[in-house]
């Protein structure tokens, strides 16, 4: 009688494929997929995800910022879990628990923000595509910032949060300063740890120090409560509060690091610097 086959895998790897099923924990990475026209790649977004607005009928959502339902992500079977953020570190110890693959970026600055979309393009063979995207912007913030670096500084305090009272991550920070203005508290972002938001907690009595012209509101899922900003004892006096030049910026096109920031957060940070130069 002959001996029955035997059948043996192969030691051999092979060749590696592009990720095919991603599941986005944060936004911005599912807006740079849709503008590259990857999106067929996304398996599931955040319940946060508003651009584009058709992303949030077309993908399953299965997570917010900071916690996410670690079984309906593992269903999704993904072959790569992006996400942003040290705020995520929990979550995606439970996902790599699980056996997933996961990448978290923790960029704080403008170029940190480009490198890591970059990265993200390369991830999926669109590296080049990417890198005309972030050619394109760095052009626009420096015609930003030329034509504003001569103007009047307007001195800017930017708030990310109400309680504790928290002011903004150093992308803002440095697009104030593009769009010829001063960060009030600039000096804490010279802060090693300052990408930390435990880090950039202040107070109203600190800010009304740093003579504020304006103060532009950001709070990260919820709207700006303008009377609480009003009739906060430690600022009341300041010009910007005397003279109510207070705005908002909604979060999703200041406080995601990635192209909303530069297609339409820029923007309204320009206009609000603008019209408190024009009063001041």
């Amino acid at each position: 009688m002959p001996a029955p086959e035997t059948t043996s895998k192969s030691p051999i790897p092979s060749l590696p494929v592009l990720p095919e099923r991603i599941v986005c924990l944060t936004e911005e990475s599912v807006e740079l997929l849709y503008m590259l026209g990857e999106q067929h790649r996304i398996a599931g977004i955040s319940v946060y995800a508003v651009r584009p607005e058709r992303a949030r009928k077309e993908k399953p959502m299965v997570t917010s910022f900071i916690k996410g339902d670690v079984k309906k992500i593992k269903d999704l079977n993904p072959d790569l879990v992006l996400g942003f953020s040290d705020i995520q570190a929990e979550l995606a110890a439970g996902l790599i628990k699980e056996g997933l693959p996961v990448w978290i970026t923790n960029q704080r600055s403008l170029d940190q923000i480009f490198e890591t979309m970059l990265q993200i393009g390369a991830l999926i063979g669109r590296q080049e595509d990417t890198r005309s995207l972030l050619k394109e912007w760095r052009e626009k913030l420096t015609s930003i910032y030329e034509r504003n670096k001569e103007k009047k500084k307007v001195r800017v305090f930017f708030q990310e949060w109400d309680d504790p009272l928290i002011h903004g991550i150093q992308w803002v920070s440095e697009l104030i300063e593009i769009c010829g203005g001063i960060n009030c508290l600039a000096e804490d972002m010279e802060d090693p740890e300052s990408h930390k938001a435990a880090k950039r907690i202040t107070t109203t009595e600190r800010v009304a120090e740093s003579q504020p012209d304006t103060i532009i509101g950001s709070w990260c899922g919820k709207p700006v409560d303008f009377h609480w900003v009003r009739h906060q004892d430690g600022w009341k006096e300041t010009e910007a509060v005397k003279k109510d030049l207070l705005f908002e910026i909604d979060s999703s096109i200041i406080l995601q690091p990635g192209p909303a920031l530069f297609l339409e957060g820029v923007d309204e940070l320009e206009r609000y610097i603008d019209r408190v130069r024009d009063r001041i």
